[in-house]
This record gives C-alpha cells, structure tokens and sequence, in this order.
C-alpha cells in the first residue's frame, strides 16, 4: 500500500520507517523543513536505537526508495491511507491542547477534496474517547463533502511504542488496537498491518473508534498507577529496612500481579504517562467523576525526587559544594528530558544551593535550554570529580561500570534513585538507596 504519515515525531518517524521496512510505500510530511531534509537524506532526526538503520535503509542515498519526507500536504493525493501523529500537549488545566492536530486534520481535509479515491485517515495521536469522532472527523469529512470528492473513512489506531524501544516495540507488539466505526474504514486499516501480522502472532482488538482511544489512556493510566504502587510499598519498605526489590521478585511471582513495572524508584516522567494521567483525569471530572487513584498515582509520583533529596539531607548539607547528577533524560535509550525526575532534582539542589555538574550521554543539550546555569560534564568521570555527593537518576548502563571514577569525589556518597548496579563496598561508597 502507500501511505502518508503527518508528523516526524518519534512515533511518526518510528512508524514511516517501519512501514516502509514492511514494504509499503511511506511518505513523511512534516512542517519543518530541516526534519524533511534529514529524513530524505537518510539521518533519523531522532534519537531512538534501531532507526537511523532504517531510515537509512529505506530513505538514504543508498536506500530502497520507500521512504521519503515532503512538507507538501499534496503527497496524501497519491496514498491510500494517512496516519495523524501530531502531538497533543498538555494544557495549563490538564486536557489535551487539539490545536495543532486540529490544523494538520484541517489541511489534510481540504487537500482530500482533490482526491477522487476512496481515503482512510487513521488518528494515531493519543485523545480523550469522542476527540476522533466529534473533533477531528468533521474536520477530514465535510471540506470532502461534494459531489465528486472522495469518501473518507476515519479510524483510531493507538500506539503503545516505548521511546528508547520503539522500533522493536513497533516490530513485535504485545497488541494491535484497531478502532473503526465502519467495515471500509477497517479493511483499510488491517491491510496496512497484514505484513506485521503475518510475521508476529499478536492478538488484533477489533473494536470502535471511542474503545480504542480509551484503551490508550486505560493502558499507560494502568501502567503509571503500577509504579507509583510499587513506590508507595517501596517507601514503607525503606521505613523498615526492607529490600523493595526482594518485595517486589516475590509478588511478581504471582501472575495476578507479574514481573514487569515493579522496579521502585523515582518514578514516571517522559511525555505519555504524566500527561495522558492527568488528561484522563480532567475529561472523567467533566463528565462529574472524581478518579481518586489516579490522583494519588501522580501524587506519590511527584514526591520521589524530594524524597531522594530528603535522603542526601540526612547525610549533607549541600550548600556551596558541588553535587553531580548523573542521568538527565527521562529513561535510558532516549534522549526525551519531557518531564524528567531530573528536573524537580535539580531544582531541588538550586534551592539548597548546590553547585550542579550534570552528566548525561545524550540529552545534555536538550537540558541545557532550561538550565543553562548549571555545568554540563562531558563524562560522568568529569562530573564526579570534586563532587561531594552523586545522584543516579537516570539508569544508563555505563552508571553500574563507573569504578576509579569515584576515587575524584571530595566525599564518595552516593543516593540511587534508579538500582543501578554498583559493587558498594568494593568501591567504598557511602551509598543509599530510594526504596531499598
């Protein structure tokens, strides 16, 4: 099939690059001008492992020919179906902001008058149950309402792509959700999936367009209550000088409860599960529901960085000596600081008035547009010498190899946020865990 992307974020150019892989040919279409350039040049304009290979692969100089990128809106004409992966912000009172997925499906609608072909319009963007059906679809339908314009179906297609893993996430899922309010809308929508469906027996959810936008939100809303659980009991288990991570090996055990989403720590960050909690949030209280958990998973999530700085209180007072945070985007693998624990941490130290050299591998110029004050070490050996104390905060892989890295510390205390591997007596670190 052909088909058309409207957005390069990390879904959008995770997916274009992913059909393509599967043999469809994918047109990109994007605003930003420097994004086109990248991807038709073959450079993924993003950092996500597995991408720039495909990209390469399917855009690049040397590619296959089945990917290629335009701000051109008129590239839909030539295509079957069009997926929306714009983004939907956050708003000050915790809906959704449609102001820019309104515009693209505005400019997409009234480009469809042209096409005289049947056309499917999949919403890939994350939105509160009704959004596709009462905000979006008037805007790809009625500009396409005359008398030889084209018929144009519209559908709901959730992603459930973790950034760091998402091109894996996209090549073997655990579920396709496809929500269609009509047989042609999703006919369309399982021959854009066969090839992935061919090669990976993963359960298909046929349902509605309103089912599938609920079971986005119910997902991550779900996934984000487990960790802030798994939190709450990995702070009771500190109080009594228990393990949380041998808690929490035990009652995985049980597949009622199971392994996965029990590591305590910090908590959530990055740009779905805080604004998809509280956008779930604000629609269920305009129809009169008050979710209570779901307000206590964000508060429990937002109190663990202070409790990581309440636990470096106990042993410093931090005011004028130097402190490194080791870790800044809000997982391994990415280089998304978008609500990062990091950033509550170090305004956390800028209020008790430490000197802050940050280290991460991959995000530090993203970090350096909202605190351009702080140091910024080129290496976490950099960022630990002369340092008084370190915060892991981020669990990059290359934190458990550090060894003679800590001998440059003023004093070699250590406050992990994430379990990050260290042999702590072998190094002679002064060393506290979150939850553990």
């Amino acid at each position: 099939m052909n088909v058309s992307i409207v957005g390069s974020g990390y879904v959008g150019t995770t997916i274009a690059a992913c059909f393509a892989d599967l043999g469809h040919g994918v047109v990109n279409i994007d605003i930003d001008q420097s994004i086109v350039d990248a991807i038709n040049a073959g450079d993924a304009p993003i950092h996500e492992e597995g991408l720039p290979e495909l990209v390469d692969a399917h855009a690049g100089a040397d590619g296959t020919g089945r990917l290629r990128a335009t701000t051109d809106y008129d590239a839909v004409l030539d295509t079957d179906v069009t997926f929306l992966c714009l983004p939907t912000p956050q708003a000050e009172d915790g809906s959704i902001d449609l102001s820019i997925m309104q515009a693209g499906a505005e400019q997409l609608g009234e480009t469809l008058r042209e096409k005289q072909d049947r056309h499917t319009v999949v919403v890939k963007s994350t939105v509160v149950p009704g959004t596709t059906e009462e905000r979006i679809a008037p805007l790809l339908q009625e500009p396409s309402e005359n008398e030889d314009g084209a018929d144009v179906g519209v559908g709901m297609n959730p992603e459930f792509l973790r950034e760091g893993t998402a091109v894996h996430d996209f090549r073997h899922p655990d579920k396709v959700v496809l929500g269609a309010d009509d047989d042609g809308t999703l006919a369309d929508m399982q021959r854009v999936f066969a090839p992935l469906l061919d090669e990976h027996d993963a359960p298909v959810v046929e349902t509605d367009t309103r089912t599938a936008e609920m079971t986005k939100y119910a997902n991550n809303a779900f996934l984000a209550s487990k960790i802030s659980l798994i939190n709450d009991l990995g702070n009771i288990c500190k109080q009594f000088g228990i393990d949380a991570y041998e808690v929490a090996d035990a009652i995985g055990l049980d597949d009622r409860i199971g392994e996965q989403f029990l590591r305590s720590g910090l908590g959530w960050g990055g740009s779905c599960f805080p604004k998809d909690t509280r956008a779930i949030i604000h629609a269920a209280e305009e129809t009169g529901y008050e979710p209570p958990m779901l307000h206590a998973a964000i508060e429990v999530n937002d109190g663990q960085p202070e409790r990581l700085l309440d636990l470096l209180d106990e042993h410093l007072d931090v005011d004028g000596k130097r402190v490194a945070v080791l870790g800044l985007a809000f997982k391994p693998g990415t280089d998304d600081i978008r609500n990062a624990r990091s950033i509550p941490v170090i305004e956390g130290l800028q209020k008790r008035n430490a000197s802050v050299a940050a280290y991460d591998p991959v995000a530090a110029d993203e970090m350096r547009e909202r605190f351009p004050e702080i140091e910024y070490a080129a290496s976490a050996a950099d960022a630990l010498d002369g340092a008084c104390a370190a915060l892991i905060v981020t669990e990059w892989d290359e934190f458990s190899a550090l060894d003679e890295e800590f001998e440059a510390m003023a004093r070699k205390l250590v406050v992990d946020g994430r379990r990050v591997d260290l042999p702590v007596e072998e190094r002679g670190l002064e060393y506290e865990g979150l939850t553990w």
